[in-house]
């Protein structure tokens, strides 16, 4: 099925963000500063490697800045779906990104949380082609989306 081009935007800006936040938390730069060079370095840019897909900023702005002002409360519903012995600060970084970014969509939006869910699992499915980690995150975002909107169930 393809994707309108407005989807393709929000798909990407949702890649962009998970991107965004992994780089804040390992380079220690500033919302603005991360989101600044997103938007004019990649954002439909065309490099020697390719061309990166154009993204909604709305919406990426939007998922980076609502995960870093919700991230204790969205860490904790990450660790409430993660197994106890694997608190959120022990995974993977991207990952601990992936799911900032999906729980602020989740809880944040009125983007429907299957759909959240959906689009999370293909940003990490590009991140790990070959691993695991889609089925990971596709249970721990089933987890919090049943505690951030039941009624969607």
């Amino acid at each position: 099925m393809t994707q309108t081009p407005k989807k393709q935007m929000k798909s990407a800006s949702r890649l962009y963000a998970v991107q965004a936040l992994f780089q804040m938390e390992s380079s220690g730069q500033t919302i603005e500063a991360v989101c600044r060079e997103f938007e004019t370095h990649r954002f439909g840019a065309t490099y020697d490697e390719g061309e990166f897909v154009e993204g909604d900023v709305d919406h990426f702005r939007k998922l980076v800045a609502e995960a870093v002002n919700w991230q204790a409360l969205i860490d904790q519903m990450t660790d409430r779906a993660l197994v106890a012995k694997w608190p959120i600060d022990r995974i993977d970084p991207v990952l601990r990104a992936l799911f900032r970014a999906a729980g602020a969509e989740m809880t944040k939006t009125e983007t429907p949380p299957k759909v959240v869910i959906t689009e999370f699992v293909d940003v990490a499915k590009a991140f790990f082609p070959d691993g695991k980690e889609p089925k990971f995150v596709n249970a721990v975002l089933d987890h919090m989306a049943h505690e951030a909107k039941p009624e969607a169930f």
